[in-house]
């Protein structure tokens, strides 16, 4: 009998904590300041840092910092409010920078 392969998974790069399912991306068209993110539907084993206004590509929105829960290292952002009618399907999402985050059990 083969082995049992588990869900695909993302980790943190610096302490390989699992931080995100695959299953939960939401789209792989995310551009980051330093290369290209993925947008989760939500991500575990994190914790957010304080909000702030920023303007991004796709205008002004609240997002806080997500943090590796063990490492502490900084893996993207969490929209917490979106101001443009169009951009409100971001709301409590995860982005997660490409760069910084590893797949596992593929």
């Amino acid at each position: 009998m083969g082995d049992l392969i588990g869900p695909r998974l993302y980790s943190c790069y610096n302490c390989r904590n699992h931080v995100a399912l695959h299953d939960d991306i939401v789209s792989k068209e995310f551009q980051a300041q330093k290369g290209r993110a993925y947008l989760f539907s939500h991500a575990v084993n994190v914790f957010t840092g304080r909000k702030e206004d920023r303007q991004l590509m796709t205008g002004m929105h609240t997002v806080a910092d997500i943090n590796c829960r063990d490492c502490k290292h900084v893996l993207g952002w969490m929209y917490v409010k979106a101001y443009e009618d169009s951009q409100k399907y971001k709301e409590g999402k995860v982005v997660l920078e490409k760069y910084k985050i590893i797949r596992e059990n593929w």
